[in-house]
């Protein structure tokens, strides 16, 4: 079972891949084991198929690579399965084919997905990704949603710790509680391992005691197997929804992970992350601290993710994510000659408002702010008929400070000109050092940065920076 991967997969002879393989003759589809669409045939050759599975790619994912010859001996080896089974592939990274990215939530590479009549049943693909895994994975697709298991060693051969596995046991095959259950699975049976028994003995955890019917659920985290007697089919539903969830999503490249990365990131809740370096010693201590904080927050709409440091930046690449920011609300009236900003409007005022804007970073507690604030403000009123200045102040004690500012203590003093320089000040605080500061380092006029050499800019700077006073920054936009 695994996260993000999308399949799909049909119940007919494998098209050759091709971005125009509809109309093709049969001989031509023969040629590839894999399919291949696009944005232009996408929709028809899904639409031909009852079942067809579909992986979405990056051509520069090694991920992606390292797929993709299991994924090609899998289709070389599904086709001639007794239902023969249709796998294809989209370059998702295409910006041909970003609408149908989107529309079928890729958040990471490769996804795989399963596409049943025509298109109009999708489900994630939860399982392996090497050739005979995925093989076995789907030839159970296309069988029953639901295995009966008679002995200890098939069901030790099937409830392994590699995902979220489901038994039913009952004293009879029939009834609700029996059709309910298959009506799940048959839903459900892209994202989990059915079984059913009428035998608890055989189960390697859990009360083996028990006559039935109750479902237990096997999973390798958080509490092991957890036991519903609920035959309601949104019930039965809910209950493999919300038990088969770990506590804490692991962010890595096991496939296993690859189906709660997906509903992590589609859940509609506040993220709470921690990266690590998963070769540090410490890691089972992190491990056991994020799952307490989970533990304890569990009531509060929070979803829980650990991930190795070195992927965090694809972590909200994928994700769509946007970190959250603390700040104080945006100032509904901003008129005074020294400008407040905040964390949600520092975008605005400072850097896309193509002026030159001097920022000072304070804390209401620090006694030099309160003395240098009036500085500032004389200086804003000195200054207050350049439209092309602002004068500014953030308190950096309840907003977080972008990381392209270096906020060691207060009154921390930043300028950032409209040609895009950053320049952190640190000169004399008086009125008069720092507007002569201001107008030495200013950029042209709004609408105007365009008209100048930036190399020329650059050097100008350099040139001026005679006494060492400041730092000089280009901000990458």
């Amino acid at each position: 079972m695994a996260v993000n991967l999308v399949l799909s997969f049909a119940l007919a002879i494998l098209i050759s891949s091709s971005p125009t393989a509809v109309g093709v003759d049969a001989t031509e589809e023969l040629k590839e084991a894999v399919l291949t669409l696009d944005a232009g045939n996408f929709s028809e050759v899904v639409a031909k198929h009852p079942f067809i599975v579909v992986k979405f790619y990056a051509p520069w994912c090694g991920h992606c690579k390292q797929l993709a010859p299991e994924y090609e001996k899998a289709a070389s080896i599904l086709r001639k399965n007794e239902l023969p089974v249709v796998l294809a592939k989209v370059d998702a990274y295409n910006e041909r084919n970003k609408e149908l990215k989107d529309k079928y939530g890729v958040y990471s590479y490769p996804t795989i997905k399963i596409m049943k009549n025509g298109g109009s049943d999708v489900r994630g693909y939860g399982g392996p990704r090497e050739a005979d895994g995925i093989v076995e994975y789907l030839k159970r697709q296309v069988g029953p949603a639901s295995l009966k298991l008679e002995s200890a060693e098939e069901a030790a051969h099937s409830v392994v710790d590699k995902g979220v596995i489901l038994v039913g046991v009952f004293p009879e095959f029939a009834g609700m509680e029996y059709e309910n259950f298959m009506v799940v699975a048959e839903k459900m049976r892209a994202d989990y391992d059915f079984f059913h028994t009428s035998d608890a003995s055989i189960l390697p955890r859990g009360d083996q005691s028990v006559k039935g019917p109750i479902v237990r659920l096997f999973k390798p985290f958080d509490e092991l197997f957890v036991d519903s007697e609920d035959f309601g089919k949104d019930a039965l539903e809910k209950f493999i929804e919300v038990s088969g969830f770990p506590m804490v999503v692991t962010y890595d490249a096991d496939p296993t992970n690859h189906k709660f990365l997906e509903r992590y990131y589609s859940t509609p809740s506040s993220k709470a992350m921690l990266f690590v370096s998963f070769g540090d010693d410490r890691i089972e201590s992190f491990k056991s601290q994020i799952h307490e904080a989970a533990r304890k927050f569990s009531g509060n709409n929070i979803s829980f993710l650990i991930g190795d440091v070195a992927d965090a930046d694809r972590v909200f690449q994928y994700g769509n994510l946007t970190p959250y920011v603390k700040s104080e609300p945006i100032p509904k009236v901003n008129d005074q000659p020294v400008k407040v900003v905040v964390a949600d409007n520092i975008d605005d005022i400072v850097f896309n408002s193509g002026k030159n804007v001097l920022l000072e970073f304070y804390a209401p507690w620090c006694g030099h702010c309160r003395k240098f604030a009036l500085i500032l403000e004389e200086i804003a009123v000195s200054l207050q008929d350049d439209q092309d200045i602002v004068i500014a102040k953030m308190d950096g004690t309840v907003n977080d400070i972008p990381t392209d500012f270096t906020v060691e203590g207060y009154p921390t003093i930043y300028f950032y000109s409209s040609s895009g320089n950053l320049l952190s000040y640190d000169g004399a605080r008086t009125a008069e050092e720092i507007i002569s500061f201001i107008n030495e380092n200013r950029g042209p006029k709004a609408g105007a940065a365009a008209a100048v050499d930036e190399k020329t800019q650059i050097d100008a700077v350099e040139e001026e920076d005679t006494d060492g006073l400041y730092t000089a920054y280009n901000r990458d936009y």
